[in-house]
């Protein structure tokens, strides 16, 4: 698939390529974007530039992982965050993403969370957006909480990051949470009763 460009209220996404080695690599210096998300750490320049010409255009190239930057749509303004949707499943996709420290709080990543995920919906016959986090990345889950996901629970040692086995809590996001038509039909389960 050829990238595309979204655009919300406030921010531009498009992929990104070597022109945005700089900015990428400044921004996951960021101890919390490396404690919290799988980028290498200690983070090399060459880390950064292997994801921008290599990882992103061959995920778009290949249809398997749609890698947006978030910017700012006025020049020089610069990069506020990452998100990457990657297939998992036939009808399954789950997002990721971080925000630069400069650019956290200011919602941000929410607005860019519901945007790329009406269009997984809609461009990639995606029926079920899932999200993943360590157990503990409160801000990811608030992001997550905001934008709509359910989150279902923890799974135990689900997560690898860095070598390490980890916790993770995991939620999902349907076409129908944000009132769009699913690609398939779905049958929820039937609700418990409580008698015995």
């Amino acid at each position: 698939m050829e990238p595309v460009i979204l655009t919300t209220a406030r921010l531009v996404l498009r992929t990104v390529g070597s022109k945005d080695t700089d900015a990428v690599y400044a921004a996951a210096l960021d101890p919390d974007i490396q404690r919290w998300t799988t980028v290498p750490s200690p983070y090399q320049y060459e880390d950064a530039r292997g994801f921008t010409e290599r990882i992103a255009p061959d995920g778009w190239a290949d249809d398997s992982m749609f890698t947006f930057g978030l910017f700012l749509p006025a020049p020089g303004d610069g990069l506020v965050g990452m998100l990457g949707i990657t297939r998992r499943a036939p009808g399954t996709a789950e997002v990721g993403f971080w925000g630069t420290r400069e650019h956290r709080g200011n919602g941000y990543v929410s607005e860019a969370v519901r945007a790329t995920a009406r269009w997984a919906f809609a461009h990639l016959a995606v029926d079920r957006l899932e999200w993943r986090a360590e157990v503990g990345n409160t801000a990811s889950r608030a992001v997550a909480e905001r934008t709509g996901f359910t989150v279902e629970g923890t799974l135990r040692a689900a997560l690898d990051n860095k070598g390490v086995r980890r916790d993770c809590w995991v939620g999902s996001l349907l076409p129908s949470d944000l009132g769009l038509p699913a690609t398939a039909p779905y049958v929820p389960a039937p609700a418990r009763s409580s008698g015995g």
